[in-house]
């Protein structure tokens, strides 16, 4: 964790129950080792969410669905989320939790690899979230910017890699080195866009939020 753990626990003590469903979905989700958003991260999110009520959002990594039902609860009231996911047995359950939820028709989830799919949307949306595979974010920066509407917002998630990104590239895992590495060069690209401001904040497990200026 980026904050230390008692820290955590404090503000995680202070966030309000979630509703059943995603209570249900959470349990499922870790019982079954499916790495959701963080509590803090949520809040976040929602706060986020209320500021803006956008009515286009879209989603980078669903797994199975859990961050996208829960940004329905705080988006526009014509909102709608388009999400996309290439791991097959997660699309399945993100299509199923979709329907328990009743949002099948305000959420599209596209099947397939991100890196394909991005450059045939024309946006623009008004909030993204990008939690998908983190060794990626950097080929997909550009294709965000120019799905992004003027104002959006773009949240990126897991920026800090559970401080391992603070580490020197030798001190870190070599199995983990090359998500290190494109990490640093993905907050280094963003911190200077031009057209984004950027903050990378130490919530959760890092995120940077991106406005298109």
């Amino acid at each position: 964790m980026i904050a230390e753990e008692r820290a955590v626990s404090f503000v995680r003590s202070l966030i309000s129950e979630e509703d059943a469903l995603l209570t249900e979905l959470a349990g499922e989700a870790r019982a079954c080792h499916v790495p959701i958003i963080r509590p803090e991260t949520g809040e976040l999110l929602k706060l986020l969410l209320l500021v803006k009520r956008p009515v286009n959002i879209l989603e980078i990594g669903t797994a199975v669905g859990y961050s996208a039902i829960y940004m329905s609860r705080y988006m526009g009231r014509d909102g709608h989320i388009t999400t996309i996911e290439n791991y097959e047995p997660r699309i399945a359950k993100a299509r199923e939790n979709f329907s328990r939820s009743g949002l099948s028709e305000r959420i599209t989830l596209l099947a397939g690899d991100a890196e394909e799919i991005l450059p045939s949307l024309s946006g623009p949306y008004d909030f993204i979230f990008m939690d998908g595979a983190k060794g990626q974010y950097l080929c997909f920066l550009d294709c965000l910017f120019r799905l992004l509407g003027p104002s959006g917002i773009l949240v990126s998630d897991n920026v800090l890699q559970d401080g391992e990104i603070l580490e020197s590239h030798f001190t870190v895992p070599k199995r983990n080195r090359t998500i290190h590495d494109r990490m640093r060069e993905y907050l280094y690209a963003l911190k200077h866009y031009e057209g984004l401001e950027t903050a990378v904040l130490t919530v959760g497990d890092g995120l940077a939020v991106s406005t298109k200026a």
